[in-house]
């Protein structure tokens, strides 16, 4: 993938924007998107881990390096013992508005500042590096539609197109629904999840608890 350094949350936020219009999906829809994949990449590095579907730091003491991943780390680290479908959505915005500060930080996205009615400040995003995130987009439909045969796809590669194939992410899909691809996303999600039994339930369990409140989200 583009500049494979980024992490997978920020991947994701990548992915979602649609370089041919303007803004982002709504903000539930991608604040759990950006989590799920904050929470895959944890155990997939090994600093969470699963017990009897808790979401459960490996070392208290082990950190990334990654301010996005060690924040949400923290964060479960100092809460009671909960599920992965309750950390898809829990306190989500947190990591949300941490991913776009690390993409300013990369050179990825630029500040732009607004304010709304005319009064209050706010800061909104441009992104600075178009090239880039249109190349993830192409690489992440060409991992979904093949013909690279799953097994020879990259494990992290895997995971960001399941979770973005699990909330339909627009940008994903050329015309399309999820539906034409059922059978590659499900082998995609266990690809994504391949070292261990263990990370193959997390990433199923996070890929699931997007779907609901992806369905929710739309519902109400």
């Amino acid at each position: 993938m583009p500049n494979g350094s980024l992490s997978l949350p920020a991947r994701l936020y990548l992915l979602a924007w649609d370089t041919t219009k303007t803004g982002l999906p709504r903000a539930a829809h991608l604040g759990h998107l950006v989590r799920a994949g904050a929470l895959t990449e944890l155990v997939q590095r090994g600093l969470l881990t699963d017990e009897d579907g808790i979401a459960t730091p490996v070392d208290p003491d082990a950190r990334t390096g990654d301010p996005v991943l060690d924040g949400l780390l923290e964060l479960v680290e100092e809460s009671q013992p909960r599920t992965w479908k309750t950390w898809v959505t829990l306190r989500a915005r947190v990591t949300l508005d941490a991913v776009p500060a690390q993409l300013v930080a990369d050179g990825c996205l630029r500040v732009v500042k607004q304010r709304t009615l005319g009064v209050f400040p706010t800061v909104e995003y441009e992104l600075e590096r178009v090239p880039l995130v249109e190349g993830l987009h192409e690489e992440a439909r060409r991992i979904l539609e093949g013909p690279l045969p799953v097994a020879e796809v990259p494990e992290r590669d895997a995971a960001l197109v399941a979770l973005a194939a699990s909330v339909g992410l627009r940008t994903l899909f050329s015309g399309e629904g999820p539906d034409r691809h059922k059978e590659r996303i499900e082998a995609l999600t266990e690809r994504g999840g391949a070292a261990a039994p263990a990370l193959r339930k997390v990433v199923q369990e996070v890929r699931t608890a997007l779907l609901v409140t992806t369905t929710l989200t739309i519902v109400t």
